[in-house]
């Protein structure tokens, strides 16, 4: 009798499937059009989803514009949503910093940060849109061989330069 491939031991699962997918997208982009132009794509991406977050972030909390408190939350609660694992570690009215210690992309991180932009440009989003600005840096991450990730995400223009990327609210968006 011929199995079924339905009952086949196959370790293929959707949530491992799709960052397999994602991660491979991101390396070929890297390794075929290079690492500054692949990171501007995966920006271009992570800037349309957190639009999309900055929405359903307002309208469940019933708010026009969210409050540093509740953005930091917000941060930290997309990422649970999407197996990520950032917590706070400080905040004030100058910055938010985040660690993280599991990347929601998993192994397929490992080598690509030009996934990272999608954790910049949508931290960047919800914070800039709803706080005005924010210059968000990654200041170590997992897809570079660190353990962890560490975010700032500084909410007032300085002139230090961190490497981090700038921010702004779209001009509706300013008050």
């Amino acid at each position: 009798m011929v199995k079924s491939a339905r009952n086949l031991e196959v370790d293929l699962h959707t949530i491992d499937f799709m960052r397999e997918v994602i991660g491979e997208l991101a390396g070929t982009l890297q390794d075929v059009i290079g690492f500054a132009e692949s990171r501007g794509f995966v920006s271009l991406v992570g800037r349309r989803i957190g639009e999309r977050l900055l929405h359903a972030y307002r309208v469940a909390w019933d708010e026009p514009r969210l409050d540093r408190e509740q953005v930091a939350d917000a941060l930290v609660d997309l990422k649970r949503r999407i197996d990520g694992g950032f917590r706070v570690v400080e905040q004030s009215d100058e910055e938010i910093r985040l660690e993280n210690s599991r990347c929601p992309f998993g192994p397929s991180v490992h080598g690509r940060p030009t996934l990272c932009m999608m954790t910049s440009n949508v931290f960047g989003t919800l914070a800039s849109e709803n706080l005005g600005y924010a210059r968000v840096s990654l200041d170590e991450t997992i897809a570079e061989g660190h353990g962890r990730c560490c975010v700032r995400v500084r909410l007032r223009p300085s002139v230090e330069d961190d490497g981090g990327r700038e921010y702004y609210a779209a001009a509706k968006e300013r008050g």
